[in-house]
This record gives C-alpha cells, structure tokens and sequence, in this order.
C-alpha cells in the first residue's frame, strides 16, 4: 500500500546494498557478543560458581530484556530513524561485552549481559526497517532472511573464533578483545549511514505523546497478520535459539559424551545449515509468496520430530548421525521464524513496520527466555536429566502451532482486502 510520504519504492542498488551492509554489520557483531556464553557456559558456570538454574539465569536477563525492548525500539525506530538507534544500541551492547569481561562477580556479570541484551535489542528491527526503506519492497523476504544470514555468521564467529580466543588467551582477554569490534561498527554507522535514499523521505509523524505510542501498538496488534508473524516467530525460533545460547554445549558434552571440539562442530553445523536454509527459504518466499504457511509449519513437525527421535532414542547416547540430523534439521529455525516477518509486514503500513516487526520478534525471545528457565530448572530437579528437561519444547510448539492455526484464514484474508485496496489506489492515485 502506497503511503502519502513514500514517493514509490526505493531504487535499490549499489548503494542500498552499502549502507544496509552497514547496519548488517552492527546486527552481525550483536549477535557475536549475544552468542558468546553459548560457547562460554561451561566457562562461566566454573569461573562464577554457579548450577544450571543460575548458569541460565544468564541467558533469561539478557533475552528478558531483549523482549521487554522490542515494543519500544519498535517505536524508537519509527519515530527516531535507524541511525539513531542503532548508533545508541551499538554503545550499549559494547559496553555490556566490554563489562563482562571484567566482572568480579556474578552480580556483575548479569547487569553486563542486561545491558548487552538492551543494545541488542535495538539491532535487528533496525536493519529490517533500513531495508524497507532502501530495497524495493518485492525484496523484502530476500532481504530479511540476507539479514539473518548475517547473525547467523556472527554466531559462527563465535562459535569458532571466540571460543578458540576463549580457550587460548582467557576469559578477559577474549571478551574485551571481542568488544573492539563494537567500536568499529560505531563509527562506520555514524559516519556512513544513512536512513533513507534522497527522495524517499517518509512523511513526518507529528508527536503526540502516550496517545501516539498507544496507537501505534494498537493498530499494530488489530492486524491479525502482525499476530501471525508473532506467533509464526515463537514458534519456530527458540529450539534453535536455546540449543545455540546455552544449552547445547552442555547437552552435547554432558548427555551425549563428546568432546567440546566434536560438540563445537555440531554447534558450527547448526550455524551452516541456518546459513543454506535462510538463502532457499528467502528465494522460495520472493517467488511463491504463499509458501510462507507450509515452510513454517514444515519446520516445526521436523525440529519436533528430530527432537522426539533424539530424546527417545534406547541407550545412553544418541548415534553420531542422528544428532548430525538434529543440528542439520535445527538449523532451519532461524530462517523459519524470519517468515513471521513476512506476515508482519504486508499487514502494516510503512509509518508501522518497526512497531510491528517489534512486536513478532518478541515471539521467539519470549519462547526462549521461558525455555532457557524451563530446561535449567529441570535440569537441577530431575539430576541433569536432559531427556525430561528438553522435553518441555514440545509443551511451547503445541501452543504457537495452536495459535498459529487458529489466526491463519483472518490473516489471509485481511491480506487479500490490504492487497486488492492497494490495487485500487494505485489506479487513482497519479504517479
């Protein structure tokens, strides 16, 4: 739907691909620093003293932060522009890297990963926002799941660099080292980016306090569309996200008897497989748009299904095979929940794309903020049994697929109305 103060789709381009590379840079080095316990967990259980409940209590501060931001930055974002707030994020989640590298205690270490887990919240909003403001909008899904491609390498860098920076030069050599790279982002985001193209200035939105921001969230919320995508996004995301930030080291070296190097290679395989996935999943999307149901739900039947096979599997352990097939089928949950996106934004007009995707990408960081608290808390109730504590994931993909197939039609259907008064529009609205 064609918006009063966007003049077309933006052009694209070189430059497009310059400046949104700028913003993939600041998500790409927040997902490294949002990432880095995943490779640390064991490292931090010793170097603080703590169990599993606490160890996770981590990972939960940070993701209850994150969620708790999305709402806000959404609105941020809409009303500030991206530079702005991805220039105040790229502080906070460097000084948070930068503070846990220092922390003497474990007090300390959890407001570090709070502040992190704030700065971070403000990046990946950001960066799909830049790229409706910079990229025609037929490249959306493309350029959403391009932008996960990115945090999913900077997963990969920390599953491989940092975590050899870890084991080879010490816990505060590694992290403050890993906070220069902050730095940089910083700069290049203040000297180089830009919010939108020269000529595609949207319209300005006259402040209106309180009644401003309950509008925006409820007109947002009305969509049946943005709740899909919120859905679509709980449920697909946190297996992976979970298994990726704190879980499945442990649980590849504790349950299944590896070693840390062969359980970083199936961590490593998590990343690469998200890596492939994103890219088939973003031209499927770009070329048949109503795959978008099938995808996701296919996704979810297969996470659950490798999850069952793997935790009801006879024996101690699992077969090398099988968990090769877990890491590979896990893999698909991130490019998965980028699909909520793609319900969120055809739902809204452009003054409400960062409130909405704000509100689908609190999904899955809600799913796995509970998960991460579930599966620590079964762990030290049950001795360490990961079989009954990785259980609970089941109980969550019931509930977002419930939900999900509760909303579909609506969502469909407002779609269709949304698609056909474009039409109309565009017929009488000279260009």
């Amino acid at each position: 739907m064609r918006s009063a103060g966007l003049p077309g789709d933006p052009p694209g381009g070189r430059r497009a691909v310059a400046v949104w590379g700028i913003g993939v840079s600041v998500y790409f080095v927040a997902v490294i620093f949002r990432t880095s316990l995943g490779v640390a967990g064991l490292d931090a259980a010793d170097r603080f003293d703590v169990g599993a409940s606490a160890l996770s209590t981590f990972s939960i501060l940070q993701l209850l932060v994150y969620a708790g931001m999305q709402i806000p930055v959404g609105l941020l974002v809409d009303r500030l522009g991206t530079k702005k707030v991805l220039a105040i994020g790229t502080v906070l989640f460097t000084a948070g890297q930068l503070g846990f590298a220092f922390s003497p205690s474990y007090g300390t270490a959890l407001a570090s990963r709070a502040l992190l887990g704030c700065g971070d919240a403000m990046t990946f909003i950001s960066v799909l926002r830049l790229g409706t403001r910079w990229f025609p909008a037929r490249r959306g899904p493309l350029i959403a799941q391009l932008a996960g491609l990115a945090g999913m390498a900077g997963n990969l860098v920390s599953t491989l660099v940092l975590a050899r920076l870890l084991h080879g030069v010490g816990w505060t050599a590694a992290f403050a080292g890993s906070a220069g790279a902050g730095a940089v982002v910083l700069v290049l985001t203040l000297l180089f980016l830009k919010d939108h193209p020269e000529g595609h200035e949207p319209e300005p939105l006259p402040h209106q306090g309180s009644a401003y921001v309950r509008r925006q969230i409820a007109a947002s919320w009305r969509e049946p569309g943005t709740r899909l995508g919120l859905w679509v996004h709980f449920t697909t995301q946190f297996p992976a996200m979970v298994f990726l930030l704190l879980w499945g080291m442990p649980f590849l070296v504790e349950a299944q008897g590896l070693s840390r190097a062969t359980a970083g290679e199936l961590l490593t395989l998590v990343v690469l497989s998200n890596m492939v996935v994103g890219l088939v999943y973003g031209q499927v999307v770009a070329r048949h748009h109503e795959a978008r149901l099938p995808l996701a739900l296919g996704t979810v039947a297969a996470t659950a299904a490798m999850w069952a096979t793997t935790l009801l599997w006879p024996g101690e352990t699992a077969p090398m095979w099988l968990l090769i097939a877990l890491c590979t089928v896990l893999g698909a949950c991130g490019p998965a929940s980028m699909l909520g996106f793609d319900f969120a934004r055809p739902a809204n007009p452009p003054e409400r794309q960062g409130t909405a995707s704000g509100i689908t990408n609190m999904g899955g960081f809600v799913a796995s903020m509970t998960t991460l608290f579930a599966v620590g808390v079964l762990l030290d109730a049950t001795g360490d049994d990961y079989s009954v504590a990785f259980s609970f994931v089941f109980v969550l993909q019931a509930l977002g697929i419930s939900q999900i197939l509760r909303l579909r039609r609506r969502a469909a259907r407002r779609e269709r109305e949304r698609l056909v008064a474009s039409r109309v529009e565009t017929v009488h609205v000279p260009a």
